[in-house]
């Protein structure tokens, strides 16, 4: 096999949106054993606070508490990002490059339009990259992935399935809180949306759904296709 390939791709707007949707999962997953990776489309240049080297190493630090296998960028505009046919292209090489079964991206309903229009071009990418006769970068050959998960970042909506990280919270919240140049106030920040409490309202939502499931702590996800159980249904 490659020792490129994943088991899973997470796919974000900006660096620290895969960590505030699923890093706990992340790091359920790569504790499991599993080869994860995430890629972030823009440098976040447009950010209020911070600059892209910063943001760079923030997310570098981060991705060494979720212990993902392969961390990148595609430095694409901020606030650019719309459905744009080079784009599609070059994420679907990024998924021939990796294979990965499983692709997460940001669910569409978001209040920042780069979430919702990052998971159009992953959705886009994700069917281009299976076709055989479409041509990327490198002549990878075609790859299907098996499923596609939307993970929350600044919306509480109902999820159609949720993942347990009630042992891997304190990852996520490390995880996080690298990205001090989002989360914390400083003499210098600007007063954003990010900076007002923001890791405690995602850690009170993962709690939330964790509630909704009988468990302490849980990471909410939507899908377009509904999950088929291969277990017993009323099995242990």
């Amino acid at each position: 096999m490659n020792n490129q390939h994943l088991e899973v791709l997470a796919f974000g707007a900006h660096a620290d949106d895969v960590e505030i949707g699923m890093a706990g999962t992340i790091v359920k997953l790569t504790s499991e054993g599993n080869r994860v990776g995430i890629c972030d489309l823009t440098d976040a240049d447009l950010s209020s606070n911070g600059n892209v080297e910063l943001r760079k190493l923030e997310a570098a630090n981060a991705a060494e508490f979720l212990n993902v296998s392969m961390r990148t960028s595609l430095a694409f505009p901020d606030r650019g990002l719309y459905l744009k046919e080079e784009y599609i292209r070059e994420i679907a090489r990024v998924i021939r490059t990796y294979k990965p079964r499983i692709v997460f991206a940001p669910y569409f309903e978001d209040r920042h339009p780069d979430h919702g229009n990052c998971a159009s071009l992953v959705e886009e990418a994700v069917f281009s990259a299976g076709i055989r006769k479409y041509e990327t970068e490198g002549n990878e050959p075609a790859h299907r992935v098996e499923k596609v998960y939307f993970y929350m970042i600044n919306g509480f909506h109902k999820p159609d399935f949720t993942i347990d990280i009630s042992q891997f919270i304190d990852k996520k919240l490390q995880a996080l809180r690298a990205y001090k140049s989002q989360f914390e106030q400083s003499e210098v920040s600007y007063n954003t949306p990010l900076v007002n409490g923001y890791i405690e309202t995602v850690e009170a939502r993962e709690r939330m759904f964790g509630k909704l499931v009988g468990v302490t702590y849980a990471e909410g996800f939507k899908t377009k296709i509904p999950i088929l159980l291969n277990r017993d249904l009323i099995g242990e």
